[in-house]
C-alpha cells in the first residue's frame, strides 16, 4: 500500500454543506489489507473490467487528493472489499459519490472523515473488529483503510436492518437514531437513501 504524501486537506461541499479544513499532517502508515481469496477465472475477468471502469470514472473526478497510481489501487480495493463482504461495488461507489465526491480528505461539519465519511469513534470501533491499525482519526484519510472500514460497516448495517434502504439511513443518521425511530414507529429518513440509490442506479447502468 503506497504511503500518501503530506497534502493539504481539500474541502468539499456535499448536499449544500461546507466542510471544515483542519491543519494538514502526514498520513500514518496503516496495516495492509488481508489477502483476498482467489477468484475463479470468470469472476477474475469480470472484476478486472470493473476495476478499469472504476478507475476511468474516478480519474475524471476533480480534487480526489490521490495520484493515478493511488486511484488504480483504490479501484482494486473497492472491488476486493466488496467481494469480501458481498456488497455491490456500485453501491460502494454510490456512497463515496454522495458522501465525499471522491475526495479522500473530505471533512464533514460533524467530523466525519475521508472517502466514505466515517466518524472517528465508528472508525476506531470498526478498525478493532477488523484488526486494522488505528493511529487516531487521521487514519481515516488513508483511502484504502477508509474503504475497508466503510464497506464492512455497510455490510454490518445491512445485516442488522435487513434491507439496503434502512442500512443507508443508519449509515447517514447513525444506528442509534434509526433504532429509536423504529421503536417509536416513526418513518425512517428517506432523503439520503434516495440520493445514494439514485447514484447507485447510475453506476449500475454504466456497468451494464
Amino acid at each position: 500500500m503506497p504511503r500518501f504524501r503530506t497534502i493539504a486537506l481539500a474541502c468539499v461541499t456535499i448536499s449544500g454543506l461546507s466542510c471544515a479544513v483542519p491543519s494538514p499532517r502526514p498520513l500514518p502508515a496503516v496495516s495492509a489489507a488481508p489477502p483476498v481469496k482467489a477468484l475463479d477465472p470468470v469472476q477474475h475477468e469480470s472484476d478486472a473490467a470493473l476495476v478499469s471502469a472504476i478507475l476511468e470514472h474516478m480519474e475524471a473526478r476533480p480534487r480526489t487528493g490521490m495520484t493515478r497510481s493511488e486511484i488504480r489501487e483504490l479501484a482494486h480495493t473497492i472491488v476486493a472489499e466488496s467481494r469480501r463482504h458481498d456488497v455491490d461495488p456500485a453501491l460502494v461507489l454510490a456512497v463515496i459519490h454522495v458522501e465525499s465526491r471522491y475526495n479522500a480528505f473530505a471533512v464533514s461539519p460533524v467530523g466525519a472523515l475521508g472517502l466514505m465519511q466515517i466518524l472517528p469513534a465508528t472508525g476506531e470501533e470498526l478498525a478493532e473488529k477488523l484488526g486494522v491499525t488505528w493511529l487516531g482519526p487521521q487514519t481515516l484519510f488513508d483511502p484504502f483503510v477508509n474503504v475497508r472500514l466503510g464497506v464492512a460497516y455497510l455490510k454490518e448495517l445491512t445485516e442488522r436492518y435487513g434491507n439496503t434502504t434502512s442500512a443507508l439511513a443508519a449509515y447517514n443518521w447513525g444506528p442509534g437514531h434509526i433504532d429509536r425511530r423504529i421503536r417509536r414507529g416513526t418513518p425512517l429518513p428517506k432523503a439520503y437513501p434516495a440520493l445514494v440509490l439514485e447514484a447507485y442506479s447510475a453506476h449500475a447502468a454504466r456497468r451494464s
